[in-house]
């Protein structure tokens, strides 16, 4: 009998993945495509406007999980057949362009921002149409797009002439997270460092859990283009660098935030190889960085903490972790809506957090003391706000370095990603 029933599991297993190829075959080919677009506005508006199309060679992202099911970001896409509507492929992101329309100076001023989102290539012609969500997580449609994929306006990816340095991994694209790591601020003389750079980086990301159990489902693979200047920009001490993907310190007025504003170089040198996530290495001793969900996240390679930046910033890019620290700064999260990070909550919605994880008797808020320092609970202090907002744990490297690893509640978060992606 149990035989019986573990074959019939097997059979099921193996057919449910040979029904999602079968899905994806029938609708994509094995190329990707980018659509680069740019978003114009301030605090109050925003407007969509299609830069181009990009045929790149090769779908990195699953085959399997088409569709989007996790709710995370505060955009979306979805890819639809025209005379049906149905959706086909589904993907949630975060941009720094929704970051910019919180700060002070979007209150002023009208910018534009570059960027780009990715799919596999289409075999029939699609719509694709773009969500933005308002701050009561309402997604509301902001661009439809018809993509032909036998429009001769398709550009062809560039192949640029920089070598390709495989850090971690040789497994298929679709049942591995494929990172690409991005120099910025190596000469080609640091080059050598670059690669040291990326090895720190495989050893970083393994250090930790629950990664470290899943080193066989990452490629990690780099892109060696070198920059003119050695260091990255750093305008709050009038320090300007000539780098490959312009980098610089002080984004939004915040010294220790490290971006880039470049996308378009970015996502080209990205795509010279498949990827889901893209990491540029920052060759500073500057501590610094930043993550974006879905987007790119940016580490500093030089400091004593830049192994814990490293996986800190990755949980925002790739987990859609939020960050759990608190002061007594700007309210980014509206207390009566419950936030769409996994590892926060305004209890709002708290049972499709981490309540199932908690014992009966731990109360609800959690106080913060000794006797619950490692028991999952409701600690009040999340998301930049001392109040209204909680996390799970006392300490996490989502708030700080000192425990050194990740709470339950966000390995779990990172481990359903890898599934995802990889399953």
């Amino acid at each position: 009998m149990k035989k019986t029933l573990a074959f019939l599991a097997l059979a099921f297993a193996f057919g449910f993945v040979s029904n999602a190829q079968e899905e994806y075959d029938n609708y994509f080919t094995d190329n990707q495509l980018r659509i680069d677009y740019y978003l114009y506005g301030n605090s109050d508006t925003v407007m969509y406007a299609v830069d181009r199309f990009v045929r790149e060679p090769e779908w990195g992202g699953p085959r399997r999980h088409l569709i989007d099911s996790t709710g995370y970001g505060m955009y979306y896409f979805e890819v639809t057949l025209p005379e049906t509507e149905e959706v086909i492929y589904s993907h949630g992101y975060c941009l720094l362009f929704g970051e910019w329309q919180t700060t002070e100076e979007a209150l002023h001023i009208n910018k534009g921002f570059h960027e780009s989102v990715i799919m596999p290539f289409p075999k029939e012609p699609v719509d694709v149409t773009f969500y933005a969500k308002d701050g009561k997580l309402v997604p509301h449609e902001m661009m439809r797009v018809t993509i032909d994929p036998a429009d001769k306006y398709i550009v062809p990816a560039p192949k640029l002439p920089y070598a390709v340095y495989n850090v971690y991994g040789d497994y298929p694209s679709d049942k591995a997270v494929d990172i690409v790591l991005l120099p910025d601020g190596y000469t080609e003389k640091e080059m050598g460092k670059f690669i040291n750079d990326c090895n720190f980086f495989m050893e970083s990301l393994f250090g930790y859990e629950p990664y470290s159990s899943y080193t066989d489902r990452f490629n990690i693979r780099a892109v060696m283009v070198p920059s003119q200047d050695s260091d990255i920009t750093k305008p709050g001490e009038g320090v300007y660098k000539n780098t490959a993907l312009s980098c610089q310190y002080w984004t939004f007025g915040s010294e220790r935030y490290c971006m880039t504003f470049d996308n378009r170089t970015m996502k080209e040198l990205a795509g010279q190889v498949p990827y889901d996530q893209i990491y540029i290495l920052a060759n500073s001793p500057k501590y610094g960085g930043g993550g974006i969900f879905n987007s790119y996240c940016v580490s500093s390679t030089g400091n004593s903490y830049s192994s814990e930046v490293i996986i800190h910033e990755f949980g925002h890019g790739f987990a859609g972790l939020a960050d759990e620290y608190a002061y007594d700064g700007t309210c980014n999260y509206q207390h009566d809506v419950e936030p769409w990070e996994p590892n926060i909550t305004t209890l709002v919605d708290f049972g499709s957090k981490w309540q199932e994880m908690m014992g009966r008797k731990t109360p609800i808020p959690t106080p913060a003391e000794t006797k619950y320092e490692k028991t999952v609970g409701v600690y009040e202090g999340a998301g930049y706000q001392l109040h209204g907002v909680y996390r799970p744990k006392i300490d996490c490297l989502m708030n700080t370095f000192k425990g050194g690893k990740f709470c339950e509640v966000c390995e779990k978060a990172i481990e359903k990603m890898i599934k995802i992606y990889t399953e």
